[in-house]
């Protein structure tokens, strides 16, 4: 059986994460403590459910992270498939998000807490469960945007260390979810060629104009390099995910077509799952 551990920031987005998990097949428990969840999984099977399982775990139940990390080992070693899904989002859109909702932090009746003050605890609280999650940054997502990058992480299945590829725009933040940051403002820009403005780095015109540039491929070839030696490492040390960044100015054309040439080649190797920040979710087909 399937077991998806959803975690992550209040405000993130989980609701919608775990929502995108029912609609898919999943049975969905919002906010287990952590004590249940074997007799969860035990119910579940004795109950003759076919259905994978996805659990929220959240700050409202106060983990105890290392206790989590056995009870997902174990679980593995029943022979169940435990993935971890974090969300998380920039501090001023946490808080943003609050004002809007009128919602009150889990943590804020401690101690006469602030609102900033609990997410500052929450952080500090479940940062440790990012190292051996799928980490999305939901601070410029919108609900639609969220549930296709969740659904486009389902669909990629895992098996080992799974590369993730992230193109975004400097203009609009660095994404915090990503381990290296490749800047490929360097390279020429198609966005001031006005034939190919309006296309994008997926699109064969532009395509054509950065591959016919030297300077790009071994930008490339350069990051490809460094990342075997990286990735070899994370290997040894069991990582789950490691998450790439690959920045120009508006993420439309250099970091889109790097991207994707890149995760080509790192394909050879490993696993390889590619975002484009400023494309999600893609445009819908006329018909």
């Amino acid at each position: 059986m399937k077991i998806i551990l959803i975690s992550g920031l209040s405000g993130s987005g989980k609701s919608v994460a775990l929502g995108l998990l029912e609609d898919t097949g999943y049975y969905c428990v919002d906010n287990l403590p952590l004590e249940l969840l074997p007799d969860l999984v035990r119910h579940h099977i004795a109950g003759g459910g076919g259905q994978n399982l996805a659990v929220s775990v959240d700050i409202r139940s106060r983990p105890n992270i290392g206790r989590l990390r056995v009870q997902s080992r174990l679980l593995r070693q029943g022979g169940h498939r435990v993935e971890l899904l974090f969300l998380e989002a920039a501090e001023d859109v946490l808080l943003r998000r609050f004002s809007e909702t009128r919602r009150s932090h889990p943590l804020a009746a401690e101690n006469g807490l602030s609102l900033q003050e609990s997410l500052v605890r929450e952080r500090k609280w479940l940062w440790p469960l990012r190292e051996w999650a799928y980490c999305i940054d939901t601070s410029k997502m919108n609900a639609q945007q969220l549930r296709y990058t969740v659904q486009q992480w389902l669909d990629s299945g895992r098996n080992g260390l799974m590369v993730v590829l992230e193109s975004f725009g400097f203009k609009y933040g660095v994404p915090s979810n990503i381990d290296f940051l490749f800047d490929m403002r360097s390279l020429p820009n198609p966005y001031y060629d006005t034939a190919l403005r309006p296309f994008n780095g997926l699109d064969e015109p532009v395509r054509q104009y950065l591959a016919a540039r030297p300077e790009t491929d071994e930008m490339i070839g350069d990051i490809e390099q460094f990342m075997l030696r990286r990735l070899a490492q994370s290997a040894v040390e069991s990582r789950s995910y490691v998450t790439i960044g690959i920045g120009c100015t508006g993420g439309q054309h250099r970091s889109v077509y790097v991207a994707e040439a890149l995760a080509e080649r790192l394909r050879r190797h490993y696993q390889v799952l590619v975002r484009h920040r400023q494309l999600v979710p893609p445009p819908r087909e006329a018909g």
